[in-house]
């Protein structure tokens, strides 16, 4: 084949530069829409957050919490006050004091009183989610990262099929009205559905918005789009919850102010173009060409009288008798190539995001004042994007992952510490740093190893698999109830694995956007006795192939 249209689009569009206007309010627009995706992942930390409690005095069953409180103040705990927060001392027929000689509990059979040093309310106060219903928070918020595997599954599929920039408004559209009705909830069922398709809008968002900015930009401008754009805007997202958060105490209120962000990138419809990379895929040539005659003109500089000449175009989409292949989901899997980049990609999304949003959720958990640590953790992202964007030409993508990702082994020496909460918040940040930079580059180094055609579709599976990874989260802080360590020592455990796997994947700085399955990288080859290189291997009617060849 002599070099084709899509896979020479950089060289073709390089008439436009790498940094004109076009490009810099693609980029500008792009990253500042992941700024509600950045919280809205997170927010929960603030949304379910459980309050200090105890059992209402029968006396004031009648009354409210707040008014209990402020009469008699949250820490002044009657002879009633059982042991715990989930139990009361069984009292007198007088309800005044504890039956003589019996020190017998009973459940808090009048509700509970819930601090307010810190919210008004929470999901939790609200409906009295503790106790015996303390289950419903971690399930709520793995809910929130069903939706969002749903999304990264299907969202993959119609982008690559009807197009990047219908599913970005859309999704963008989903994720702010969904987080309005959230907001007249009457029940934890209801919040927690809505929960789901807010998860679904965010992350279907967040990909879409990752996917169309890629497409549309040189290599250089593609890598500070991703770091320095892109996830940036995630970070800063992140960095304003707590500032939203310390503000706004009641968690309905706060998610109105979460929500209404979204409505104000519905104009930029008429801004944003569709991808010229996937129009070309789909034989759309004029539609293409049209955006980058748009872009150079807002970048001031000639364009040729033809852009992609026909038989270029043909090249383009392999044939013309596949001018209308379709793609799905079985061609990540067609051939060796991109069936180990996907098996791989599949099981480091899963350790890198666990972790990450292990760490995030968990900023209640840590020693010290809650917005202080998330602004905190928001900010190591924001250093970490930063960072990591320096770094990422000066070294190879596996061995950067690698190290990114071996970072994380801070998390396991908290396992020496542990009655030492502040020495574990310090290991748990630094942990961050590392996870932090592993989940940036990520979607840095996967978007260059799928091809255009089934890129999003791919990304989406490899998100699918992070929010498998996210879904376990939740559970895992919950048993840091019975044991703090333990769920660092999970996390770290999966650290270790998912570093040794990326030191398989193929290296893909300097090179080109691939844009057709037979373009994807080998993983990395490994001589053994000097001659045989190890592929990652698959099998058929119980015969080992490697690389086409059976061993």
């Amino acid at each position: 084949m002599s070099n084709g249209n899509i896979r020479d689009f950089d060289e073709i569009t390089s008439f436009l530069g790498d940094y004109g206007l076009f490009q810099i309010l693609v980029m500008v627009l792009l990253s500042v829409s992941t700024m509600p995706a950045g919280y809205m992942g997170v927010i929960v930390v603030f949304v379910s957050d459980t309050p200090e409690h105890y059992c209402r005095s029968p006396n004031s069953s009648s009354r409210n919490g707040t008014e209990w409180e402020q009469e008699n103040g949250f820490h002044d705990r009657g002879s009633w006050m059982g042991p715990g927060s989930c139990s009361r001392y069984k009292l007198n027929e007088n309800w005044t004091e504890k039956a003589a000689g019996f020190n017998d509990t009973e459940q808090c059979l009048d509700g509970w009183v819930f601090s307010t040093d810190k919210y008004t309310t929470t999901i939790v106060s609200e409906w009295d989610l503790v106790c015996d219903n303390a289950w419903k928070v971690p399930f709520s918020t793995s809910f929130f990262f069903v939706g969002a595997l749903i999304g990264s599954f299907i969202s993959g599929h119609l982008s690559d099929r009807f197009g990047r920039k219908p599913v970005f408004f859309f999704t963008m559209i989903l994720q702010t009205v969904t987080a309005l009705i959230q907001v007249t909830s009457v029940s934890w069922v209801m919040f927690t559905i809505l929960n789901c398709l807010r998860g679904l809008g965010q992350i279907s968002n967040f990909i879409a918005s990752l996917v169309l900015g890629s497409e549309m930009l040189s290599k250089s401008a593609r890598v500070t789009y991703i770091l320095l754009g892109h996830s940036l805007g995630f970070g800063f997202g992140y960095a304003l919850l707590p500032l939203f958060a310390y503000f706004i105490r009641g968690w309905r209120m706060l998610l109105v102010a979460a929500a209404l962000p979204g409505f104000l990138f519905i104009p930029t419809w008429c801004l944003i173009p569709e991808s010229p990379r996937w129009l070309l895929q789909k034989g759309r040539v004029e539609e293409a060409e049209l955006v980058i005659r748009k872009a150079a003109q807002w970048n001031r500089v000639p364009a040729p009288e033809v852009i992609f000449r026909a038989g270029d175009c043909l090249e383009l989409m392999q044939n013309k008798d596949e001018e209308e292949q379709t793609y799905t989901y079985m061609d990540l899997m067609r051939t060796h190539n991109i069936r180990n980049i996907t098996i791989l990609g599949v099981f480091i999304w899963i350790s890198v995001a666990m972790v990450y949003y292990g760490l995030s959720l968990n900023s209640s958990n840590l020693h010290g004042n809650i917005y202080l640590n998330c602004f905190i953790s928001a900010a190591i992202d924001i250093v970490v994007y930063v960072a990591t964007w320096l770094l990422i030409d000066r070294a190879p993508r596996p061995t950067l992952l690698f190290t990114t990702t071996l970072f994380k082994l801070f998390l396991i020496t908290a396992f020496f510490f542990p009655d030492m909460p502040i020495m574990v918040q310090v290991l748990a940040l630094v942990g961050k740093t590392g996870v932090s930079a592993a989940y940036c580059f990520i979607y840095v180094f996967f978007t260059e190893l799928m091809p255009t055609v089934v890129r999003n579709m791919g990304l989406g599976i490899c998100a699918t698999a992070a929010r498998i990874g996210a879904i376990i989260c939740p559970y895992l802080l919950y048993m840091g109830l019975y044991s703090k360590i333990l769920p660092y020592i999970i996390f770290g455990t999966a650290s270790i694995m998912a570093a040794a796997v990326s030191m398989l994947l193929p290296d893909t700085r300097n090179s080109k956007l691939p844009d057709l399955l037979i373009q994807t990288k080998h993983i990395r080859r490994y001589a053994v006795d000097g001659r045989t290189e190890f592929r990652f291997p698959f099998y058929f009617n119980g015969v080992m192939f490697v690389d086409g060849s059976t061993l």
